[in-house]
This record gives C-alpha cells, sequence and structure tokens, in this order.
C-alpha cells in the first residue's frame, strides 16, 4: 500500500510509492554517459576553470591562494570569479516599483563560480576533506562579504553534478553562489513553517525532527563531530540526505573553526555513501540556511535564530518530475527513505 507522508516543516505531502519499491541497481541502470556522468578525467585544454587558464575567465572576486602568488595567476587552491553569463548583476541600484497591479525591481545580485579545485577532475566530489574544508572556509567568507550589501537579503549555495541535473559541460569541480535582493520562497516556506511550529510548541521542528531520527535510528545515515545526515521522513526523491548540525543553529556563515571541520568530514562521509551505494550519479546540492538581517528588521525576524535551523540537501536526480508532481505539488518516492538509509549505511 502506497503512503502518504506529510512534511512536519512547510506541510507538503509526499508519496512513498511502497508497491513500485526500487533498489540502487534499479535507478542507476541508465548510460552513465547519458546522465552527463561518464565524461573523460582528462584536463581540457581550455577549461577555464583549470590552473593556469585564468585568462579565459573574468577577473578574481578572492581566491585561496599559495603564499607569493599573484590575483589572476596560478598558484591558487580555491577560486571564486564572477560567472559569465551571470542571472543578477551587482551594479545598480534596487528599484522597486509597481507596473499597475504587478510588482517589480532591477536584477540586482551576485553571481559567482567558486572554483573547488585547481584540478580537472572527473568522478567523486572532492575526495580530499582537507580541500571540503578550505571551500566552506572560502564560501563562509564570501557569504559573510555579501551580507555586509544592504541591498541583498539571501545567499543561495548549490551545486549541479550531471547533465540531467543541470551540470557542466566541463566537469571541473565548483560550486554556484547567487544572492538575491529578497528571500526565495521555497526558503520562505520553510521560514514559515519552522515559526508556526515554533509558536504552537515553544520549539524549532527541526531539533525536534533530529531527536527524533536519533531515538527511533530508522533513517539516521551517519553521525559524527556534531553533524549528522538523514534521510528525511518526507524524502521527495530517492536517497535524498540532509545534513544538519545536531546543535541548534539558523546561520551557515557563523559556523567556527571546530564546526567547519566536523561539517566537512560528515560531508565528505555522505557523499562517500551515496556514491558507494548508486555509483557517480547525478544530484543537486542546496544550501538552506536563514536570510540576512538588519536591525531594522528585527521585530520581523525577532524569532528566526530560535525556530530556524540551517541544513544541506542532496538530491539525486535518478527518478523524473512529471506532470502530476508539477500539477499537485506531491512528489513521489518509489524508494522509502528507510531502505534507502539501511542501503547507504551499508556502504
Amino acid at each position: 500500500m502506497p503512503e502518504l507522508r506529510k512534511d512536519p516543516i512547510i506541510g507538503r505531502w509526499v508519496i512513498v510509492a511502497t508497491e513500485r519499491s526500487k533498489r540502487p541497481s534499479d535507478l542507476t541502470r541508465g548510460s552513465l554517459t547519458d546522465q552527463g556522468i561518464g565524461l573523460s578525467a582528462k584536463p581540457i585544454k581550455k577549461c577555464p576553470f583549470c590552473e593556469g587558464n585564468e585568462a579565459f575567465t573574468p577577473p578574481e572576486v578572492y581566491a585561496l591562494r599559495k603564499e607569493g602568488t599573484g590575483a589572476n595567476k596560478p598558484g591558487w587552491d580555491i577560486r571564486v570569479i564572477p560567472s559569465i553569463s551571470p542571472f543578477l548583476r551587482m551594479e545598480g541600484e534596487l528599484d522597486r516599483h509597481g507596473a499597475g497591479m504587478y510588482d517589480l525591481m532591477n536584477g540586482i545580485g551576485a553571481h559567482e563560480i567558486i572554483v573547488a579545485t585547481p584540478k580537472h577532475e572527473a568522478g567523486t566530489f572532492l575526495n580530499d576533506v582537507s580541500q571540503i574544508e578550505k571551500l566552506t572556509g572560502v564560501i563562509i567568507k564570501r557569504m559573510r562579504e555579501l551580507s555586509k550589501d544592504t541591498r541583498l537579503k539571501y545567499v543561495l549555495i548549490f551545486k549541479n553534478h550531471g547533465k540531467v541535473a543541470g551540470g557542466s559541460n566541463f566537469r571541473h569541480e565548483h560550486v554556484q553562489l547567487i544572492a538575491t535582493p529578497a528571500t526565495p520562497k521555497r526558503v520562505k516556506e520553510e521560514l514559515t513553517g519552522s515559526k508556526r511550529y515554533f509558536d504552537y510548541k515553544d520549539r524549532c521542528v527541526f531539533c525536534d525532527m533530529l531527536r527524533q531520527e536519533l531515538d527511533r535510528d530508522e533513517r539516521v545515515v551517519a553521525e559524527q563531530d556534531g553533524f549528522i545526515a538523514i534521510n528525511p521522513y518526507c524524502s521527495r526523491f530517492p536517497f535524498e540526505t540532509w545534513i544538519l548540525p545536531k546543535k541548534h543553529s539558523c546561520d551557515f556563515h557563523k559556523m567556527t573553526k571546530d564546526d567547519i571541520k566536523g561539517f566537512s568530514g560528515i560531508f565528505h562521509t555522505t557523499i562517500k555513501k551515496l556514491t558507494g551505494t548508486l555509483g557517480d550519479f547525478p544530484y543537486n546540492i542546496v544550501l538552506h540556511t536563514a536570510p540576512f538581517r538588519s536591525r531594522k528588521e528585527k521585530g520581523y525576524w525577532e524569532t528566526i535564530e530560535q525556530d530556524f535551523h540551517w541544513h544541506l540537501e542532496i538530491m539525486p536526480r535518478l527518478t523524473q518530475v512529471a506532470g502530476f508532481e508539477w500539477g499537485s505539488g506531491f512528489y513521489i518516492n518509489p524508494t522509502k527513505p528507510e531502505d534507502a538509509c539501511k542501503y547507504l549505511k551499508g556502504a
């Protein structure tokens, strides 16, 4: 019998199609090349992200460099550059105004590419934990810098891997950062749901969720160094996995050095478990953290530090979202999160 499961955060329903239950081998049967995965790991002569090809990109915004090396030259570990085709631009004013019943403003924001390694490599996302630490530190540095711009409300960090997930043909490991002048609707839904739960129970919904997951241990993929990886009860996709801090925190960019080390460790463990189970699979990763808050908005965001909890969502793209999902808002997941967790724990 299929199950309908309700997300306790935003109230969305998910159909867990138990009668169509899929094993990892059922979900990854297609050609890896067709999924945009099985590409050569050899350096591409004109890959703009490779060390030595800095001239192929816009001037860097920031770089973590070896001592004595100059900007826009070899010698970097992590490099941040503006997108060559940005969705939003930093130049100009917001100019919020109405057009009859409609609202609009200028496309102000930032769109940056964070190149995660100078090496051109295909395969799993950053096998080196120390490199993940460096990458996380640079992401936090960029978020803190952009938070100073009063025009910006939110920074979304995301990664697309594989053709079906919108990944780049370059196959050089990178993460994207987009800063927006408004809080994204998906994040607002979580903020609203979290506040509603807190107003009713005086507790963070994410903290309650983690306590129950740890107590029952049906969907806990990994737990280490103050962080936890779970297959959410209302997983939208097969093997969807979230990483959260066990200690309550709403702002990703306020992590300490020890937090960064712990987060990098569990991220590495989780990705290794997923690739060990699913192979080099297509996926999207998104970070949901609290919006930037100004002093004048203190009343509006007065409980956010108590009711919201940042989290990283890893969403394998192993099934196709079709008409029913788009039309209804329901997601259909053919793999129970509890089953997915068993496979991942054994990886």
